[in-house]
């Protein structure tokens, strides 16, 4: 009796894993197909493809990259270029840092090579319920990197048949993800300003020529901003 039940303690954890990977996977598939498509007509290998997602796996990156690698660009300026794309990065493992003090080192490192922006959303809202746990944290990981190369890959494969993949309308499931995840992370009105706030300044940047660090400066001002506020109302209570 005490074997069956053990066994089948894993089961609902599993399950948990599995269903809060899914958005991110659901999301990741198409758009890692698109990713493939480009990739593919910009004339990069299959294998290379490939590579790029189980190495690189960053997707705005990995899709700058193509466009530039498309255009015959330095590769100086396509490492570069995606350097200070993915520099918001560092504001997310900052923002993360503090769960992962009772991990081990390697654990630290799988995790931060296969954060995303979108798998940041996830995390935020696990870690803030307790939910810091070093296995189905990386498990959920790979369950989105495993989506991201799957969509990849079959983008590459087809994509000889597919010259254009904008009729398909397969770059709105990430805006479409990520404000999911966003409407999850909001708790209060609070959260809501903040994110209102932030959105409408990074297009205000964006319009005055801050096109590569809009988001990165937007994202320090209003959490800037909102640590204020939130600091604030604690000391009000």
């Amino acid at each position: 009796m005490t074997e069956i039940q053990t066994s089948s303690l894993p089961k609902p954890a599993w399950g948990h894993t599995l269903s809060t990977a899914l958005p991110v996977v659901m999301g990741y598939l198409p758009i890692g197909f698109a990713y493939g498509v480009l990739a593919i007509n910009a004339g990069l290998s299959i294998f290379q493809i490939v590579l790029m997602s189980i190495i690189v796996y960053a997707g705005s990156s990995q899709l700058i990259a193509v466009s530039l690698f498309a255009q015959a660009i330095h590769p100086l300026t396509i490492i570069a270029t995606t350097f200070i794309v993915n520099l918001r990065h560092l504001l997310m493992s900052a923002a993360l840092a503090s769960h992962l003090s009772e991990w081990k080192k390697r654990q630290v490192a799988l995790f931060s090579f296969e954060l995303t922006d979108e798998s940041f959303g996830v995390h935020s809202l696990r870690f803030d319920r307790g939910e810091n746990q070093p296995k189905p944290t990386i498990t959920i990981n790979i369950l989105c990197q495993s989506a991201w190369v799957l969509g990849s890959f079959l983008g590459a494969v087809a994509g000889n048949l597919i010259q254009d993949v904008r009729p398909f309308a397969l770059d709105y499931a990430l805006p479409a993800m990520f404000i999911a995840l966003l409407v999850l992370q909001i708790k209060n009105r609070t959260y809501l300003l903040i994110a209102v706030f932030s959105a409408i300044l990074s297009l205000i940047l964006w319009q005055f020529g801050a096109k590569q660090w809009h988001v990165i400066i937007a994202t320090i001002i209003a959490a800037t901003i909102g640590a204020g506020v939130d600091s604030w109302q604690n000391q009000q209570s």
